[in-house]
């Protein structure tokens, strides 16, 4: 575990489109990787019942003892479910399939869209000394988004850099607000930042001005391009940072994690 020096309470991003393929997992890995080298200390939550992020830091699904379930479900202590991984400073609350019936098993109680809330502000989890946790939301604005979103500070937008982009990010803002309204009055848009960046691609360069547009500051200064360790990077369950220090991708998250201390 992290050195709990000073107890505090980490700042909760949920990283979150309903969009898939757009890179949340790959962003919430790598940033998380980043930030873990700039010294900050970092828990991935596996909200996704796909378990992406927990393979892609090779977490193998037999090693999955507690998982992102039993936390919501059965409402383990985050401590008995928090692991490490690999990286150092980076740790985990993985998921297995298991997590994808958690909206029927959930539906009947009370309290179902505060679970991960209540379990990120458990007694004890300032004294684990994470400075971030980062969410790894399912590509679906369901009952496991809403709890991400209730539970965290901010919400983080991977945008790609393609055609119909813009689309989905109306109703992930009204989704937002009606969090704000209903049940967490200080979520905030952390930013958008924009993903498989092709700075060629007239496309993308396309994409890129009108989300500066129309969202302004929203949009981080940091663009991730289509990098092919980027991709390459999972497939040898390593961060790109891990993979290839030296890469265009791990120094544009490098570069993101920077950009995200300084805001």
């Amino acid at each position: 575990m992290p050195d709990p020096i000073r107890p505090r309470r980490p700042k909760i991003i949920a990283v979150t489109n309903q969009k898939g393929g757009v890179g949340k997992t790959t962003t919430t890995i790598n940033l998380g990787a980043a930030l873990a080298a700039e010294g900050k200390a970092v828990l991935l939550v596996d909200l996704d019942p796909q378990g992406n992020c927990s393979t892609g830091l090779g977490v193998d699904v037999a090693d999955r003892k507690r998982t992102t379930y039993d936390l919501l479900v059965d409402e383990a202590p985050i401590a008995e479910v928090v692991m490490k991984t690999g990286v150092e400073g980076l740790y985990l609350t993985p998921a297995t399939t298991d997590l994808s019936s958690a909206d029927i098993e959930l539906f009947s109680n009370e309290k179902r869209s505060f679970l991960l809330h209540d379990a990120l502000r458990a007694p004890g989890i300032d004294g684990l000394g994470f400075d971030y946790v980062l969410i790894d939301c399912p590509p679906s604005l369901n009952l496991l988004t809403v709890n991400a979103m209730v539970a965290a500070d901010s919400v983080l937008v991977p945008l790609q850099s393609e055609f119909f982009a813009l689309e989905g990010l109306s109703q992930l803002m009204l989704t937002v607000r009606e969090v704000r309204a209903s049940a967490n009055k200080g979520l905030r848009i952390e930013g958008i930042v924009l993903t498989m960046y092709d700075a060629r691609n007239n496309l993308s360069r396309q994409v890129e001005a009108d989300a500066r547009t129309n969202l302004g500051e929203l949009v981080f200064g940091t663009v991730i391009p289509r990098n092919v360790r980027v991709s390459e990077a999972p497939s040898f369950a390593l961060p790109v940072m891990a993979y290839d220090p030296t890469s265009k991708g791990a120094l544009a998250y490098t570069a993101l994690a920077q950009e995200l201390i300084a805001r």
